[in-house]
């Protein structure tokens, strides 16, 4: 189990430490090399304003977006790290309510379950997948998104009625 560092800033009310643990085995079951004990990841849920002053900072783009993710080891370390020995930072974790709620009511879904698939999507980058490299690499990270939510009982979010 990833230890998770959460911290809820701006957002209603709710199970969000809950959630993200759920997210977490949910992403440890389709992405077994996130079940090392010593990774440490930190979960910031809090607002736009924060997360667009992080978009800008650290990639260049002045606007909010739903969620961040700061990868702090390359996959190859990932996959290369121990079992035993002292903890070790995987990567930090940043959603933004206002964004998240408001695609949650554009596409007709609870906000938990729109935060759920952002969560599993900021897990698979923290684990080095990414979407962005090619076609390929974007329909492997959905279908992993799909299965981990699945396990949450959080409906696809890709399909044709989401």
């Amino acid at each position: 189990m990833i230890q998770l560092d959460i911290d809820v800033e701006g957002w209603p009310e709710g199970e969000w430490e809950e959630l993200a643990t759920r997210a977490v085995d949910a992403t440890i079951a389709v992405a077994p090399e996130l079940a090392n004990r010593r990774l440490v990841a930190s979960l910031l849920f809090t607002v736009d304003e924060e997360i667009h002053a992080l978009n800008r900072e650290w990639r260049g783009k002045d606007k909010p977006t739903n969620v961040l993710s700061f990868p702090m080891l390359a996959r190859k370390e990932l996959l290369a790290l121990a079992p035993d020995g002292p903890p070790e930072m995987l990567g930090d974790l940043a959603l933004a309510h206002e964004t998240c709620a408001r695609e949650a009511a554009e596409k007709g879904i609870p906000l938990d379950h729109h935060a759920a698939h952002l969560l599993v999507h900021g897990l698979l980058h923290l684990a080095g997948h990414d979407h962005e490299i090619s076609t390929e690499d974007a329909e492997a990270m959905e279908a992993l998104e799909i299965e981990a939510l699945a396990k949450m009982h959080v409906a696809d979010p890709y399909g044709v009625d989401s």
